[in-house]
């Protein structure tokens, strides 16, 4: 009976793929509303004044960090989670398709975060007036929160990358992708 309940707990991962595939139709249609502020912003270029050409510009970077932070949870995700897709990666020349663990997913996420969340203040700071100081204050706060709660994890996973190195009775650079991979096969 257990091994049937055990093997049923590992066959749930595959549930997951519903939610991972749907982040791609998400990106795909995401990707369609770039296209058409694209076109918007292709169109306008030479009537836009100059400040709005650059706020136009920030909000398709803004659109390209969220499209790569989506498809980077989903790929992988997937991988860690699902099922590997290190020998598909590897024929695309996506080799940090492996090279992702919890961790490193993590600090990516972080730091992807707080890039839109600082596109998103110089976006507030290029049109002056267009926002009251108490906007202002408190997406400072909420950028603020994002920024430490990056450093936080950075350096928690920089302790607790030197801490599983010391407990082996070595010292490894914390982003040694060679390890990544060593850990993972061993997964």
């Amino acid at each position: 009976m257990l091994t049937l309940i055990d093997k049923a707990m590992l066959a749930s991962r595959h549930i997951l793929t519903v939610f991972f595939l749907g982040l791609v139709v998400a990106l795909g249609l995401y990707a369609l509303r770039f296209v058409t502020k694209l076109w918007e912003f292709a169109s306008r270029l030479f009537t836009m004044a100059e400040n709005d050409d650059l706020l136009e510009l920030l909000h398709l970077a803004d659109s390209a960090l969220v499209a790569s932070m989506v498809a980077m949870v989903a790929i992988s995700s997937y991988d860690s989670l699902v099922s590997r897709l290190k020998e598909d990666a590897a024929a695309e020349r996506m080799h940090w398709v492996g090279g992702l663990d919890t961790g490193d997913l993590k600090l990516k996420l972080a730091t992807s975060i707080v890039a839109i969340s600082s596109i998103q203040l110089l976006q507030m700071f290029l049109r002056p007036g267009g926002y009251d100081d108490r906007e202002t204050m408190w997406a400072l706060v909420i950028h603020g929160t994002f920024l430490a709660g990056a450093l936080t994890l950075g350096l928690l996973e920089r302790l607790g990358a030197g801490k599983a190195a010391a407990a082996h009775g070595d010292r490894k650079e914390v982003h040694d992708p060679a390890s990544k991979e060593d850990r993972q096969e061993k997964e």
